[in-house]
């Protein structure tokens, strides 16, 4: 299938400047640029009213997030209750953690940023608040930043999340301002259990300790999950996975959610250094590894729909997941009076409407080729795919950060999860310890599919039994993996055949 080709002169200066520079590195063999998604033909399960909130959400569709870019601003910096996991003092640029921040920002701060970026970012579709506190207790500066944001950039969806200790206060504001996505972190429904994970909350005044600061905090989730659903807001939960602590208990969390109506629920793995200075990391509390997460989510299996295409973004992310481009856009590199352009983003939602229909319309194809192949019975492979968007193999091996892992077998092809790494490539020169890394982090993994690669990892890969291939740089992810599991389901039917023989 052609892709389509998105007029360069409807785009900002900044945007296009923006765009050439990624169709260099792709000529350079250093993967394509970012680009759309979003089909206007809803799934057969949702109604229209839900796809329109979701289509363009890299964080409520998981087809979104190769397209879409979302931004967070970090205007909210009170909390109301302490995490084990949270320390909010810790910084660091390179740090991709929850309620990490570098600048703190008034409303109208955040408001001049968020038109910069929506300027020279065409993915943009989403602006979330998520503290580096709590965005519903520290609510009149998230509510001046959305009035802000919102008279200069109607069509930009709104997000915040919260605790949910305060949430149930400021529903119809909420509902009022259309912020139509809220995610609301739930980690028990126990109490004894919540006094392991949180210290203290502070409520009507008073600071409140021990199962019975949970036994409060439980109940205000349970009933802002029912009002916003009730209202029509979409609800995600997440959960963090606390090995030892709550890893047996968030089956129960995932049913009572569902039960409720949340739209997702996101199973985290708890990110815990001591370097971070939190409770946990200096107790030594462990996250869990990727095969006890894995595990967990599938025990939720039935449930409430897992998200699991999360970065556990800092506070102050800005870009596509699994990328972060908000050192691009500090206070000091803003310019003082902007206006903003809705042009860019207009044309780039078209192209990417375009770009969707061809894209499913090759998935298609890839499954009819593949069902017609591989009988019910065949295993399911893990093929890891690097790739800097546009739901297209487009990135060097050696550039990865992250690999995006599916899932394929007779009935189709199927996102999975992410596996975090150390690239490869420094400086444009290949390092050993960081290959073992890369190699640790696609355990299990059968296939590797990229854009390019070197001689040199290939065959350190091949040696450690992972297959990687660049033969299809460039096509949809669908179309590459389907036909990587055609090959190899062809092979072992031609083997079987001769061995019956």
């Amino acid at each position: 299938m052609s892709a389509n080709v998105i007029s360069l002169d409807a785009l900002s200066v900044g945007s296009r400047d923006r765009l050439r520079e990624d169709m260099a590195a792709t000529a350079a063999g250093g993967g394509c640029s970012a680009s759309s998604c979003g089909s206007k033909q809803a799934p057969e399960d949702m109604d229209p009213a839900t796809w329109a909130k979701v289509k363009d959400h890299p964080c409520y569709s998981e087809e979104a997030h190769h397209y879409f870019a979302r931004m967070h601003v970090a205007v909210a910096p009170a909390c109301n209750i302490q995490c084990n996991y949270c320390n909010r003092k810790y910084d660091c640029a390179n740090e991709s953690r929850p309620g990490v921040v570098s600048e703190r920002l008034t409303p109208a701060e955040a408001a001049r940023k968020v038109i910069a970026v929506a300027n020279k970012v065409p993915q943009l579709s989403v602006l979330g608040i998520a503290g580096p506190g709590d965005a519903a207790y520290d609510w009149t500066k998230t509510r001046e930043t959305f009035g802000r944001v919102a008279a200069q950039i109607p069509d930009i969806k709104l997000c915040l999340s919260s605790n949910g200790l305060s949430l149930p206060d400021h529903i119809d504001e909420i509902v009022g301002m259309n912020v139509d996505h809220v995610t609301l972190t739930i980690n028990m429904l126990d109490p004894e259990i919540g006094a392991q994970i949180y210290p203290w909350i502070f409520y009507q005044r008073q600071r409140i300790w021990g199962a019975e600061a949970s036994r409060i905090l439980h109940e205000r989730q349970m009933l802002a999950l029912d009002m916003l659903v009730a209202r029509g807001v979409l609800v995600k939960v997440n959960s963090v996975l606390i090995p030892g602590i709550n890893d047996a208990h968030l089956m129960e969390v995932n049913r009572e959610v569902k039960r409720r109506g949340a739209f997702l629920h996101n199973i985290m793995p708890l990110i815990s250094a001591p370097e971070h200075g939190t409770q946990f990391g200096l107790t030594g509390q462990r996250g869990p590894t990727a095969a006890e997460l894995r595990a967990v989510q599938e025990a939720c299996a039935g449930g409430a729909n897992l998200m699991k295409h999360c970065r556990q973004c800092r506070a102050d992310a800005v870009g596509l997941l699994g990328e972060d481009r908000g050192q691009e856009f500090t206070l000091d590199r803003l310019e003082d009076d902007q206006t903003y352009d809705p042009g860019h983003r207009e044309t780039y939602r078209d192209w990417v409407g375009k770009e969707r229909e061809d894209r499913r319309a090759a998935a298609a194809e890839a499954q009819a080729q593949t069902g017609g192949l591989v009988v019910a019975t065949a295993p399911t492979l893990l093929v890891a795919v690097a790739t800097q968007g546009g739901g297209r193999i487009n990135q060097h091996f050696g550039h990865a950060s992250e690999f995006q892992i599916f899932e394929v077998d007779a009935e189709g092809v199927r996102f999975a999860f992410h596996r975090r790494c150390d690239n490869y490539c420094v400086g444009g020169a290949g390092e050993e310890d960081r290959l073992e890394r890369v190699i640790a982090a696609l355990e299990g993994i059968d296939t590797v599919l990229c854009a390019k690669i070197g001689d040199c990892p290939r065959d350190t890969l091949a040696a450690a039994g992972i297959t990687v291939s660049a033969e299809h740089a460039f096509d949809y992810i669908e179309t590459g993996v389907s036909a990587v599991y055609r090959a190899r389901m062809g092979d072992a039917a031609l083997q079987a055949r001769a061995d019956s023989a």
